[in-house]
């Protein structure tokens, strides 16, 4: 089970300032210290936190893989293929909204397809943000994707009850997504308090979390947030699969 790190909300508290610290590159670079596998950034439209010079630097400073998110338009898909990281997954977005509210809807966009070709004829790992539905892994399986990452959200939202079937419907998906041969992530919401069952999905892969870390960061720093997060991963999927048959 990979950790990625994302440290978009490093970027935020700098931007709240219109600074030049933190910087998202040293937090990135203590986080790989700690254990990260790789870097998560979401390069947004708007530019709200993460900027391009910051994704340039990354690109050119961090040791681990990056793994870039974007919309699909025609101006992120031009700076992903100038950029050349290992990973990029498509991601809905909305100006409005605080951050991701869902997965992407796969089944109407017309264009997915060919971005996904464009992506990984220039060498990039390509991977789609979606909903733990399995139409929707179905389909991004048709479409040509490396791997899909499964919306945590409603998991990390959820409670009794609900949280159960929550995580049911993620093994599930996670199952769908192997079995159709893609790779499978998971990522939104996750915290050291409810991150232990996902890491314990078999046929989960990796695991993208931000906000959790970065915000442990503020009182231990980023290289024990990482490490702790990092043990909490390694240990539920080291579990899981000691259980395997």
């Amino acid at each position: 089970m990979r950790l990625f790190i994302n440290i978009d909300h490093v970027a935020t508290v700098r931007e709240a300032r219109k600074a030049d610290e933190p910087d998202p590159v040293q937090a990135a670079c203590l986080a790989e210290l700690g254990g990260a596998d790789g870097i998560t950034v979401h390069l947004r439209e708007d530019r709200r936190h993460i900027n391009d010079r910051d994704a340039e630097r990354l690109r050119s400073t961090i040791r681990t893989p990056l793994n870039l998110e974007i919309a699909n338009t025609p101006q992120m898909r031009r700076i992903a293929i100038g950029l050349t990281p290992h990973q990029v997954t498509v991601v809905p977005e909305k100006r409005e909204e605080v951050t991701t509210e869902g997965g992407l809807d796969v089944a109407d966009s017309p264009d997915l397809e060919a971005a996904l070709v464009v992506l990984a004829e220039a060498g990039i790992r390509t991977s789609l943000f979606i909903d733990p539905e399995p139409d929707a892994v179905r389909r991004s399986a048709d479409l040509g994707a490396h791997a899909v990452e499964l919306h945590t959200g409603e998991y990390a939202n959820s409670r009794g009850a609900e949280r159960t079937s929550q995580l049911q419907r993620l093994e599930t998906a996670a199952r769908l997504g192997r079995d159709l041969g893609l790779a499978v992530h998971a990522g939104h919401g996750l915290t050291y308090v409810n991150v232990i069952p996902v890491a314990a999905i078999a046929h989960c892969e990796e695991l993208n979390i931000g906000h959790s870390v970065v915000s442990r960061a503020l009182f231990v720093g980023m290289e024990r947030a990482v490490r702790e997060m990092k043990t909490l991963v390694r240990d539920a999927s080291s579990t899981q699969r000691s259980l395997e048959p």
